[in-house]
């Protein structure tokens, strides 16, 4: 399974809106904004996460399932979970695959990912984030954008690169690189190397399949 221990906690910086506005419809602008500018989109997201951790830490030992389910639903739409399991896959093998294999690949990629991600989060409840923002960003036109981060584990500082791809007009994750790991590059090797030991068998591999970044460096 992915052992990437906590590296997608951020944090949140909420942005004022106007005091005449309506409150319908400043709660939507607001998640518009956040939406449309990949900086706030992965901020924002952060501080849903640190509140499970902080104000629901107790919900980890006492329903556990529940507990995870807060956190996939919180990280499971921030990705895109097709581009990026065909990117793991990577040209080769994804021409090779059916249709439907392919569609089975995006689900067992994203099960392994969101299990190991919610069952690790809680050990990196007191980790901090910090967000650089890009106060200048305002081109709408842009497809995509790099966002990054610094993980303080309290011990050491770890920085964190997340590659943002526009869908429409909603920002997702499509690569991640932690203190140097390249996560997509990293499951793609695994993934063709499973292929190749069985024998380009894409039935097998997918069978077979368990990802592994280990640790990213982070301790």
């Amino acid at each position: 399974m992915l052992h990437i221990h906590k590296n997608y906690l951020f944090l949140f910086i909420v942005t004022a809106s106007s005091l005449l506005a309506d409150p319908m419809l400043e709660i939507k602008d607001s998640k518009d904004a956040i939406k449309s500018n990949p900086y706030n989109f992965i901020d924002s997201n952060a501080q849903r996460m640190v509140k499970v951790l902080t104000e629901q830490s107790d919900l980890f030992e006492t329903d556990r399932t529940q507990y995870e389910q807060k956190i996939k639903d919180i990280f499971e739409p921030m990705i895109d979970f097709k581009r990026v399991a065909a990117s793991v896959m990577g040209r080769k093998y994804y021409l090779l695959a059916t249709k439907e294999q392919r569609e089975e690949f995006v689900e067992i990629f994203k099960d392994s990912l969101l299990d190991t991600y919610a069952e690790t989060l809680a050990q990196w409840g007191d980790s901090k984030i910090r967000t650089e923002f890009n106060d200048g960003y305002s081109n709408s036109e842009l497809k995509n954008v790099e966002v990054k981060q610094v993980l303080d584990t309290g011990n050491s500082k770890y920085p964190i690169s997340y590659k943002l791809r526009k869908n429409d007009k909603d920002w997702k994750i499509v690569n991640i690189i932690i203190n140097g790991v390249n996560l997509g590059l990293t499951f793609r090797n695994q993934f063709q190397a499973l292929a190749v030991s069985h024998n380009d068998d894409i039935e097998a591999t997918l069978s077979n399949w368990i990802s592994d970044a280990g640790d990213a460096g982070i301790s």
